[in-house]
């Protein structure tokens, strides 16, 4: 097996990356669209002035985070055919991150609001922390612990953080 070049790696590399944000691209989208209908729903009229703030910040970072999931695309665009692949890579690193944190408050936020509807304030504040230490085990505890097992996988030194993060 011959060993990948250089610009072949960043190719690869960008193509992971796309991977990766079409399927955190389909969650986002299906949130915010859920909640740009919200509104629109009989019941949101007897929602408090709590529920409607945690609506606003779950709209936004749904927002935010379609932004900047979707970004990579704008940039690749921007950057068509000028043979800046490491920069496009280290951008859509950045940028799935920054969607990923944002993803991750407005799906705790939409569990906040949609709980906070139907059972007692604790409960949903309850049930929205279990929902956000739910996703940080999965998103972030899980990838960190899994950094330092064994080098068992033969794809894990083709993801260099220093390459991706340009440190």
């Amino acid at each position: 097996m011959s060993k990948e070049s250089e610009k072949q790696r960043w190719q690869r590399n960008f193509a992971d990356l796309l991977q990766e944000l079409r399927v955190a691209q389909t969650g986002v989208q299906i949130l915010f669209a859920f909640l740009l209908t919200l509104p629109f729903s009989n019941g949101f009229t007897r929602t408090t002035e709590f529920q409607r703030d945690v609506y606003i910040l779950a709209l936004l970072t749904a927002a935010a985070s379609a932004a900047m999931i979707i970004s990579p695309v704008a940039f690749h665009r921007a950057l068509f055919r000028q043979g800046r692949k490491p920069e496009l890579v280290r951008f859509a690193h950045r940028m799935a991150t920054g969607g990923l944190f944002f993803m991750l408050i407005a799906m705790v936020s939409s569990v906040l609001l949609v709980s906070d509807f139907v059972l007692d304030r604790p409960i949903a504040f309850l049930l929205s922390a279990l929902t956000g230490i739910w996703f940080l085990t999965f998103w972030a505890a899980l990838p960190f612990v899994r950094r330092n097992w064994g080098e068992d996988d033969i794809d894990d030194d083709d993801d260099d953080p220093q390459a991706l993060t340009g440190d």
